[in-house]
């Protein structure tokens, strides 16, 4: 038997066929029917069991790798009788789950080298690749599958976000633009060129784009469906409309999986957003930080905590507190492919939102400065890690001295510069060049943009 991508299988039942492929097919187009594969659990097929592990683990969560476990455990017992790529896929999640994120990824690599048209072990590598800021070998996982499988349009779609991720723009948008013109839904392709858009300034053609493709967004897994118009919410902040980027959080991103780790970093990455650019958020923090305060003890990647850390101080709960010592007291013990990350970047970053959100500019000054420079070490997309850089730059005109002044001229015009049609941006460069006493440069500069 093989899958739908024409790999072999092994299976015990072969009615549990259709749930591989439905795993398969969904989780490389981001749908939610990849969970599909629950409903053949009790078939002992190792791949079977690898699959329903893969799926708990992706919970993010304190528990997952308890509730993963005793697949994983099935998976392994079975190996025997699987092949070589169902074996290496197995090792793959027993890696992840185990915390060994390197290994992790060079079993991907090799299965990606191997078997170029395992599309599910390549899209979980370059997940792992994400979480620790590989960009690079998030885009060689995909270029050395193409040969073998460039009739997948969802390929190219890994490839386009990839090429984006390493600032390879052009690159980036060509692969975009075959995947969406092979398929119209294939909403990971649509977030790719969005980042290309956002990166080069292309405010309103980034925002039509993705309106214009945005009814094809059905079907989807709760993190595609909300990230992808979390998108849409940046660029309509940055576009100056305050009150639809509001609407879109309070009707697209936030709600669907309330559970979900990934639903609430994107609440809180856009709610802080709203704020910086000074929209009036109400009493949305008290929300989200419900939900939250279940965070407390599940450390499974830094650039979650982080924004746990800050939603919860943001909702004035005592939570935050608790949050950044368990971060201090874990950093020292994380596995050791990732224990940099938390010691180096995590925890100093932690410290820098926590006093952020409690008014204390110069602690946030402090805390981000030791982190930003290390900041690619914690995962997240160049848009998502931007939200630490624009509390930085908040901090520093908050701080109001001459030299933080200086330093938020220096970076913000910068910023200007890329993204002339931002009104976000202007009116920001407008209160720092009016507290620097020089007002008209700003003003000058709206009669020239860049």
């Amino acid at each position: 038997m093989q899958d739908s991508l024409g790999n072999p299988v092994t299976l015990d039942d072969p009615s549990s066929l259709r749930a591989v492929d439905a795993f398969v097919e969904g989780f490389i187009s981001c749908e939610a029917r990849a969970v599909d594969v629950l409903s053949a659990a009790q078939d002992p097929s190792p791949l079977v069991q690898a699959y329903c592990a893969t799926l708990h683990l992706f919970a993010e969560s304190r528990d997952a790798v308890q509730n993963a476990r005793p697949f994983l455990e099935r998976a392994q017992a079975g190996a025997d009788r699987a092949t070589g790529r169902e074996r290496r896929y197995i090792e793959a999640v027993a890696a992840w789950a185990a915390g060994d994120i390197t290994r992790a990824i060079a079993l991907h690599q090799e299965q990606a080298r191997e078997h170029p048209r395992d599309l599910a072990s390549l899209k979980l590598g370059q997940y792992h690749c994400f979480n620790v800021g590989d960009c690079p070998g998030m885009l060689r996982l995909a270029l050395v599958a193409l040969p073998a499988a460039a009739d997948v349009p969802h390929l190219h779609g890994m490839a386009a976000f990839g090429h984006e991720q390493c600032h390879l723009m052009r690159e980036a948008e060509a692969s975009a633009r075959r995947a969406i013109a092979m398929k119209r839904k294939e909403p990971w392709a649509h977030h790719a060129l969005g980042h290309v858009m956002l990166t080069e300034g292309r405010l309103a053609e980034g925002l039509d784009f993705l309106r214009s493709v945005s009814d094809t967004w059905v079907g989807l897994n709760s993190f595609m469906v909300t990230h992808n118009w979390w998108h849409v919410a940046l660029f309509l902040i940055d576009l100056g409309r305050d009150a639809e980027a509001l609407a879109v959080y309070d009707e697209r991103v936030w709600g669907v999986v309330k559970d979900y780790s990934q639903d609430q970093i994107g609440a809180v990455s856009l709610l802080a957003r709203l704020e910086l650019a000074g929209i009036d958020v109400g009493g949305r923090w008290e929300d989200l930080a419900v939900y939250l305060s279940q965070r407390l003890d599940d450390h499974v990647l830094p650039f979650l905590d982080l924004q746990y850390v800050y939603g919860l101080a943001r909702a004035g709960r005592p939570e935050a507190e608790r949050l950044l010592h368990n971060i201090e007291a874990f950093a020292p013990n994380a596995p050791a492919s990732t224990r940099a990350a938390w010691q180096r970047v995590c925890v100093p970053a932690a410290r820098g939102l926590l006093a952020h959100a409690r008014g204390d500019a110069a602690g946030a000054i402090e805390g981000l400065g030791v982190a930003l420079p290390r900041l690619v070490e914690i995962g997240g997309s160049h848009a998502q890690r931007d939200l630490f850089e624009q509390v930085y730059l908040d901090a520093l005109v908050a701080r109001g001295t001459e030299s933080t002044l200086a330093s938020a001229q220096g970076l913000l015009q910068q910023q200007v510069n890329g993204q002339p049609q931002s009104q976000r941006l202007r009116r920001q460069a407008g209160r720092v060049y009016a507290a620097l006493g020089l007002p008209q440069l700003m003003s000058n500069r709206s009669n020239h943009p860049a």
